[in-house]
């Protein structure tokens, strides 16, 4: 346990260094990207736009696994959250930090995605390298805004992957 609080520490003393205003601002639009409501809105946009209706079911799939499976943990685990310095407002528990692991579960099957179905080199890097910061800062937000411990952020991203592989490897190759 003495690991444990003294990561979340070191990584929160580090982060909170960097508060203003401004920075405020940015890491709650940032968290704001994590959301349900962002990416049930980015997945019915998808259903919408893309072609390839199999992906858009998948990507739908995922998003309602990858939810469902960070409130069991939640309840499971029963972690409080922190109550140092709270920016935002948030009930439930801590741990794994739901913004963290859906983000990761969902912006990590759009890259696994973009992966495969990208042909242009540019546009596939780019896009990849864009979601990728885009889930690390997601988890920074969390710990910056005082919600989040920095372990309930990693724990989040290391279950998320895990998750993906499984998903991607017995649910999405599933031919349907």
């Amino acid at each position: 346990m003495h690991i444990i609080k003294s990561i979340d520490e070191s990584l929160y003393n580090l982060i909170i260094h960097l508060m203003s205003s401004n920075v405020t601002a940015i890491m709650i639009f940032v968290s704001y990207l994590g959301s349900a409501v962002t990416l049930i809105t980015l997945t019915i946009g998808f259903f919408i736009i893309l072609k390839n209706k199999r992906d858009s079911k998948y990507i739908s799939l995922n998003l309602v696994l990858v939810f469902l499976l960070n409130r069991i943990l939640k309840l499971i685990i029963g972690r409080q959250r922190p109550t140092v310095l709270r920016l935002v407002l948030e009930d439930g528990y801590s741990f794994p930090s739901g913004h963290s692991m859906v983000s990761m579960g969902f912006y990590g099957f759009l890259i696994y995605l973009i992966y495969i179905n990208i042909k242009n080199k540019k546009v596939k890097y780019l896009s990849i390298a864009f979601l990728s910061f885009l889930i690390l800062f997601i988890g920074i937000s969390r710990i910056y805004l005082g919600v989040h411990y920095a372990t309930d952020v990693i724990g989040g991203f290391i279950i998320a992957l895990l998750y993906l592989i499984i998903f991607i490897k017995y649910m999405y190759k599933i031919k349907s």
